[in-house]
């Protein structure tokens, strides 16, 4: 996600050099280089220019202090312009309603369906809310089929109504059933085509008169780049939607749409897809996706994902077992299980500061875990429980019954007992200790 734009941005902020003030001449060509990363990025020429130019308008004679360098100040403006750019904060979703109705809109291919599951798992198991998705998409043969599979993963109904050919009368019996039946949310899946006609345009605006939607919301792909910006613009015109989703974030290493898009249309991102997986979306944070475009991570979105992950109970309960050195095989594997949850491994690490670059050359794959599993699995629930029993003769076993070498074994037993000795330091609040260790072990190498 914004890989090529990151790069491009962080190369042309080294390009300032010197102290004291910034002055039109040393930001010049910095500005150009990053108006030229922003066009590079799929971002429309206009709000390019004027993103550098009030960048420019910002940064010309301010002091520059003596803890930070012009190039670091001139990050910290261009995080804010971006900040702005993509809407300052977080626009959350219109529930209000009894139900509430969410018209979804887009073109074919743009990831509708699956996002309108995606939302219906989200409010189901973050917000405790009874969803009906509507089948309101009459014309794609595999459409009502593929909402019904969605539907049955995130244990949510879906209403259809097979021999009807008209989305309105369906949508209508949708809202009357979810009175009915106590649901509070009912989300409706529309149709889309390949490209903007007036057949289309029509019928969606002929679904949002006649329900009134408390949310009606346009999703895009976002790795078409301008081509999505125009779409939007041209749904708006018809539609005037609340919000924008952008699915496929994380197939986009440039990032325009997310740039242009709030500026072009005026309304707000509300969500953004960033897999495959049913648990894959994420609502958009401007601030935070600022800091992940100049490379700074996103720990608060970190946190709030292993916070969903792990519950507060079981956490008290394992920081006793590393205190008393109780910590095994099993629990390692449930928190692996944990993690994997969370999202693309690749993306998590992504949101730690710094690890960004470091990540953009290795090809971590979502199985990154297979084989220390594989291994875990081949253990008895003795050796997992107590890893101290665990001699050659055990290894090799192991080794033979997960498919992987003695080395592989060995390798995962001894960085388990580091990490081990190192979560007990903590957990008895022993950080200095640790600290005193590494430093020794620092100095071994040397």
């Amino acid at each position: 996600m914004f890989e090529n734009l990151n790069e491009k941005l962080d190369r042309a902020f080294k390009l300032l050099k010197g102290q004291g003030h910034i002055t039109e001449i040393n930001v010049a060509e910095t500005l150009k280089d990053v108006r030229r990363a922003l066009l590079d990025a799929d971002v429309n020429f206009k709000i390019a220019k004027t993103f550098t130019d009030t960048v420019k308008e910002k940064a010309i004679g301010q002091n520059v202090l003596t803890a930070v360098s012009p190039g670091q100040l001139l990050v910290k403006l261009v995080h804010e312009e971006l900040t702005t750019l993509m809407g300052v904060t977080n626009v959350d979703i219109n529930l209000k309603g009894s139900p509430a109705v969410i018209l979804i809109s887009g073109l074919q291919g743009s990831g509708k369906t699956t996002f309108t599951a995606k939302l219906a798992n989200m409010l189901k198991s973050k917000r405790s809310k009874k969803v009906l998705l509507a089948a309101c998409d009459v014309y794609r043969p595999a459409a009502i089929d593929q909402l019904k599979v969605l539907g049955e993963q995130c244990g949510v109904e879906v209403f259809t109504e097979i021999d009807s050919k008209d989305p309105v009368s369906i949508a209508k019996k949708a809202v009357n059933h979810a009175k009915t039946m106590g649901h509070q949310v009912v989300i409706v899946d529309t149709a889309g085509r390949l490209a903007i006609d007036q057949q289309m345009m029509d019928e969606i605006y002929a679904l949002k008169k006649a329900l009134n939607p408390h949310e009606t919301l346009f999703v895009v792909d976002a790795m078409t780049g301008q081509d999505a910006v125009n779409t939007a613009k041209a749904f708006n015109d018809k539609l005037d939607f609340d919000g924008v989703v952008l699915t496929k974030l994380d197939g986009d290493t440039r990032g325009g749409a997310a740039l242009s898009i709030r500026a072009v249309v005026n309304k707000p991102i509300k969500f953004v897809g960033i897999g495959e997986k049913i648990e894959a979306i994420d609502a958009f944070h401007p601030r935070r996706m600022a800091d992940r475009i100049l490379g700074m991570g996103d720990i608060v979105s970190l946190v709030e994902k292993a916070q969903e992950q792990f519950d507060a109970e079981q956490a008290r309960s394992l920081q006793k077992k590393i205190a008393k050195n109780q910590f095994n095989f099993d629990d390692f594997l449930s928190q692996l299980q944990q993690i994997k949850k969370m999202g693309s491994i690749k993306d998590l690490m992504g949101m730690i500061p710094g690890m960004g670059k470091t990540m953009k050359d290795l090809d971590l794959e979502d199985d990154a875990f297979k084989g220390v599993e594989a291994i875990i699995h081949s253990m008895t629930p003795k050796e997992r429980k107590e890893p101290s029993v665990l001699n050659s003769s055990r290894r090799n076993r192991i080794a033979k019954g997960s498919g992987t070498t003695i080395q592989d074994v060995n390798r995962l037993i001894k960085q388990f007992e580091e990490m081990r000795k190192m979560m007990k330091m903590v957990a008895t609040g022993g950080a200095s200790k640790m600290m005193n260790m590494m430093r020794g072990q620092a100095g071994m190498r040397k």
